[in-house]
């Protein structure tokens, strides 16, 4: 009979043992967050323009090719220059025009070309390649001249500046002076060599043997 006491003994012995192996309770402290998927990613932001990392706005190319301008530069007061319009100033003939005994003037003609389309649709029909800016007696002549040849430098008034020795003519003492009447032309006082040159730099010149 010992042998089923002993047995039931060993038997509870490794019960009790089982029933002390209990775990210890867990130990409070911060959770780590839990993390749910949603399914959803985080929207791409929209530049703004002005501010960094927004995409710049391309801005229109300059016209390569400029359509030429095929007419000269309008002087001061030319407004009444009408079509066609001149082309550059070219030349400027010089003459003397009238031979006085107080005085000689000289005349200047300012000319543009070569360019005989212009010169035959202006009433040229000649074949000539130089020309007036307009025949003579034309409504137009006086503002088409002022177009191509600007205002002289020292009277301010439409027409060449004249030079005589590099110098304006400013009276009897210095051999010339601008014609009260007309800036195209010039009273001379003594012989030389005069200039009359358009605000482009283009000049013309007559040696006067008085």
């Amino acid at each position: 009979m010992r042998t089923p006491i002993l047995a039931l003994a060993a038997g509870l012995l490794a019960v009790g043992c089982q029933l002390g192996k209990s775990e210890p309770p867990p130990v409070s402290g911060p959770s780590e967050p839990t993390t749910v998927p949603t399914g959803k990613t985080s929207p791409t932001p929209t530049p703004v323009l002005g501010l960094p990392g927004a995409a710049p706005t391309p801005s229109p190319s300059p016209d390569a090719s400029p359509t030429p301008t095929t007419g000269a530069t309008p002087g001061p007061g030319a407004s009444g220059c009408g079509a066609p319009v001149p082309p550059e100033l070219s030349q400027i003939n010089v003459k003397v025009h009238l031979r006085g005994s107080d005085a000689w003037t000289l005349d200047s003609t300012p000319l543009v070309g070569p360019n005989p389309d212009y010169c035959a649709k202006i009433g040229f029909t000649d074949g000539r390649s130089y020309c007036p800016v307009r025949p003579e007696g034309n409504p137009e002549r006086v503002a088409c001249e002022t177009y191509v040849t600007g205002k002289a430098k020292d009277t301010g008034r439409p027409g060449p500046t004249w030079y005589f020795n590099g110098s304006f003519c400013g009276g009897r003492a210095f051999g010339c002076e601008n014609s009260p009447d007309n800036q195209y032309q010039l009273l001379i006082y003594k012989g030389g060599t005069f200039q009359a040159c358009a605000q482009n730099g283009v000049c013309g010149e007559v040696a006067a043997d008085r």
